[in-house]
């Protein structure tokens, strides 16, 4: 009797453990079903919305953004065209409903843009005299993020400001404030938003000339005693050409100076560049051609599991240096959304995010699953190890 005791113990033990480890195993499971709870211990993960999403017109865009996403950033409907059409007239209805929106969803909001030379009110281009800008200039950051000051985790304060050789960009406010406009940007921002985190936004800040033109201007805010919490790497690269050495020698060189480094825009084109350098410029547009759409009936799997694998790539890096990032937003949801279907090539069908246009996740968001799984599995087993 003791003896089928014993047994019996023993084999409600052993029970008692695979049980354990079934639920263990399906608890980490769910926790790593989602963009979000993977890279929870990591960085936010973010997502760009458009008009359509802040609506809720597409219910299932709706599930996917909020499952996987606990970050966002307003794609066009808090730049100053937007906010303030005619002078002195706001419009902050979209604004206001994709902040209450998304503090329902417990996401935050990296709100974008204040200050940027593109996607500016009619009756600003029109402006001729210094004055008139200045006005304009204060009284748009001021009334604007005077608003979401407690609403909003952080501003792209100033987007887009130097050129490719990390000189300043020609602008009306350039032009016509000189170039400590955008010291002045954080300045008057900082001032009426003291808790919100303000960032310098830019694309191609990852390559030598124009990263250091970017830590140029992060040292004239610095030095000028105005506060800047950190940097924005917009990332939108090309799979056959996505610079690693460059990314990983930005990362260090911009958290050397004591700020947060950013990945806010990333996308990842899988089409022919019709340029001879990479850019991101809105401006720059070329003429369609078939050579420039050569995926229009589909992604090839050997290409699809070359956006895989590069996706890959960049979020082994990201977490090698999670200590130094905050945020990685990519720019959409799924490929359908992206603005790379019509930039630089209107009509294109382009393939750059983690989920197709059926918002089913592609073999890129799978490989990032599978990075966490990894990266879980290894702990566990050190955990065990150590005991």
């Amino acid at each position: 009797m003791k003896e089928k005791a014993v047994l019996f113990t023993m084999a409600f033990a052993a029970l008692l453990l695979t049980n354990c480890s079934s639920i263990s195993k399906t608890s980490e499971t769910k926790q790593l079903s989602t963009l979000k709870d993977a890279f929870k211990d990591d960085f936010l993960i973010g997502t760009a919305v458009n008009v359509n999403q802040i609506q809720e017109t597409n219910p299932q865009l709706t599930e996917v953004e909020v499952a996987h996403f606990n970050a966002v950033t307003p794609e066009n409907i808090m730049k100053a065209e937007v906010l303030q059409p005619e002078k002195g007239r706001y419009d902050f209805e979209m604004a206001d409903q994709l902040v209450d929106q998304a503090k329902r969803r417990n996401m935050v909001v990296n709100a974008h843009a204040l200050i940027w030379h593109s996607q500016l009110p009619r009756f600003v281009r029109r402006m001729k005299d210094a004055d008139s800008v200045r006005h304009f200039f204060k009284d748009h950051i001021t009334t604007v993020a005077t608003r979401y000051k407690d609403k909003v985790y952080s501003w792209d304060v100033v987007n887009e400001a130097l050129n490719e050789d990390g000189t300043m960009r020609k602008s009306i406010f350039l032009d016509k404030m000189g170039e400590d406009f955008v010291v002045e940007a954080f300045r008057l921002t900082q001032a009426v938003s003291p808790q919100t985190k303000l960032y310098y936004n830019d694309y191609n800040i990852e390559q030598p000339k124009k990263r250091a033109g970017a830590i140029r201007l992060i040292k004239q805010i610095q030095a000028a005693g105005v506060r800047i919490d950190g940097v924005g790497i917009q990332g939108h690269w090309n799979v056959n050409n996505i610079p690693m050495k460059d990314i990983e020698d930005s990362i260090l060189e911009f958290a050397a100076l004591g700020i947060d480094v950013m990945f806010t825009e990333l996308d990842i084109s899988v089409l022919p560049n019709p340029f001879e350098s990479a850019t991101a410029d809105v401006g720059a547009r070329a003429e369609y051609n078939a050579k420039m759409n050569p995926y229009a009936s589909g992604l090839p799997d050997s290409v699809q599991n070359k956006l895989a694998k590069g996706y890959e790539s960049l979020f082994r890096l990201f977490l090698k240096h999670k200590d130094k990032i905050g945020r990685v937003t990519l720019w959409g949801v799924s490929d359908a959304d992206s603005w790379l279907n019509d930039w630089p090539v209107r009509g294109r069908t382009n393939y750059p995010l983690l989920f197709d246009r059926e918002l089913k996740p592609k073999a890129a968001f799978h490989q990032l699953m599978n990075i966490k799984k990894d990266v879980s599995s290894n702990q566990q087993t050190n955990h065990v190890q150590l005991k």
